[in-house]
């Protein structure tokens, strides 16, 4: 049995190694260099994953955590990160749900555009035009927060999870 090679989990962004101990190409990475997503978007960093607003705010409270370190599937994480994300992700959601007050949160684990682990975490309000749809599937003019609304919804959100 081959040994495990794969690195401790750190706060950068190292990538995790394959199968034959090659540690993946991750300079392409959007996450891993730092270009997105918009760093004044940052909520709060939790531990394993740092929690950002999405810009498009058209279904109110957004929130994508994007895991501190290169990783693009679930089982390439070892069960004790992989339970803190999950952590996160529940608390970040908690946090938007006492915000909020949604119907359902809707949770997205995609990473077919940006290889890089990240959840989404998407609060369905009640006023929402298409509840049944998957939000990529909803047809919308992307909102922006002015930088005092940005702002307002970030010092909130942080009260709620406590950063």
């Amino acid at each position: 049995m081959k040994a495990d090679c794969r690195p401790p989990v750190t706060a950068d962004c190292r990538p995790p190694v394959t199968a034959d101990c090659r540690p993946p190409v991750t300079t392409t990475c959007l996450f891993c260099r730092g270009d997105r997503p918009a760093a004044d978007h940052k909520v709060a960093d939790l531990g394993v994953t740092v929690a950002y607003l999405h810009d498009d705010q058209f279904f109110p409270g957004w929130t994508v955590l994007v895991l501190k370190r290169h990783a693009t599937e679930l089982f390439e994480l070892p069960a004790d990160e992989r339970t803190r994300m999950m952590d996160e992700v529940s608390r970040v959601a908690a946090a938007l749900d006492a915000l909020f007050a949604p119907r359902k949160i809707n949770y997205e684990l995609l990473g077919n555009q940006v290889p890089h682990m990240h959840w989404h975490v998407i609060p369905r309000l009640a006023d929402d035009p298409a509840p049944l749809e998957a939000v990529w599937a909803v047809a919308h003019a992307t909102r922006l927060l002015d930088a005092a609304t940005l702002a307002e919804r970030l010092a909130a959100l942080r009260a709620r999870l406590g950063a």
